[in-house]
């Protein structure tokens, strides 16, 4: 599946959006106390380790509110960097600075944290030949920006909507029988990939032989994992999901599973402690 980009109007729009949030409808009262003129010279801090995300957001929020800010980067997008490590300087009207703060702190923070979680997730699989990938669980209007920071971290994208491929999934099935919606999704595939969910044995039993391209076993015991691995994996790339977390995921990747999901490296990932300071 193509990865989807974050274009330069894409981020412009969304900073605004934000920065429109905070300045709606009287502006910002506090910093309408300091001196229109008054310039200041402050370092964008990490106080925790982190990938390092959001820096383009950052510099639209700063430059949104005023051109002449210079946003000079220290740190390139994507890099592991320690804590205390100086990310970026913000050079400019302390006033327009004060106003911007939170917004580029918020996206760099959570950006960050987003692709950090994914980061520790890729580490631990790291000679299994196993991708880490993400889901649609994703704040809504927020997708894009998560599943940049999914990558960022060294993961990859699940499907971005509902029509980037088929997912027959358990909910799905309940209504028909498996065998009949994976044919009707081959009969219609019209170039789209076809993945089907599977909870047990006996429904991947039912499908194995048709033509389609993935199989996703979702919250399978290790030992039914394997067996449906050595099953599926001549016929289909292999997929697992669900409960899936930092205690478990080595043994999920040991199975021989091509791809692992993780809800919660968009859902659960905490915000990186980032600050704006001398």
């Amino acid at each position: 599946m193509p990865q989807k980009t974050l274009k330069n109007n894409f981020i412009k729009k969304i900073v605004k959006s934000a920065l429109n949030e905070d300045l709606h409808p009287s502006g910002d009262i506090t910093s309408n106390l300091i001196k229109k003129k008054k310039k200041i010279s402050l370092n964008l801090i990490l106080n925790e380790p982190a990938i390092i995300g959001g820096l383009a957001f950052a510099k639209q929020a700063f430059r949104a509110l005023d051109k002449k800010t210079k946003f000079i980067i220290k740190k390139k997008e994507g890099s592991f960097a320690k804590k205390g490590t100086i990310i970026a300087k913000v050079v400019g009207n302390s006033k327009k600075i004060l106003i911007a703060e939170r917004v580029a702190l918020n996206f760099m923070s959570h950006i960050s944290g987003i692709a950090t979680k994914t980061h520790h997730f890729v580490k631990l699989v790291k000679g299994n030949k196993c991708k880490i990938c993400c889901t649609r669980k994703t704040i809504p209007n927020l997708r894009l920006i998560q599943k940049y920071a999914v990558r960022l971290g060294g993961g990859f994208n699940h499907r971005f909507n509902l029509n980037d491929e088929f997912l027959i999934k358990d909910n799905h099935i309940l209504s028909t029988n498996i065998k009949t919606l994976v044919e009707l999704a081959i009969k219609n595939k019209k170039g789209k990939k076809i993945t089907v969910e599977v909870d047990n044995l006996s429904q991947l039993k039912k499908i194995i032989g048709l033509k389609f391209d993935r199989i996703l076993f979702d919250n399978m015991n290790i030992n039914n994992l394997k067996q449906g691995i050595r099953i599926a994996k001549k016929f289909y790339e292999t997929e697992a999901s669900g409960n899936i977390n930092k205690k478990n995921i080595k043994k999920v990747a040991a199975t021989g599973v091509n791809r692992i999901s993780i809800g919660s490296i968009t859902h659960s990932s905490n915000a990186i402690d980032i600050k704006l300071d001398i």
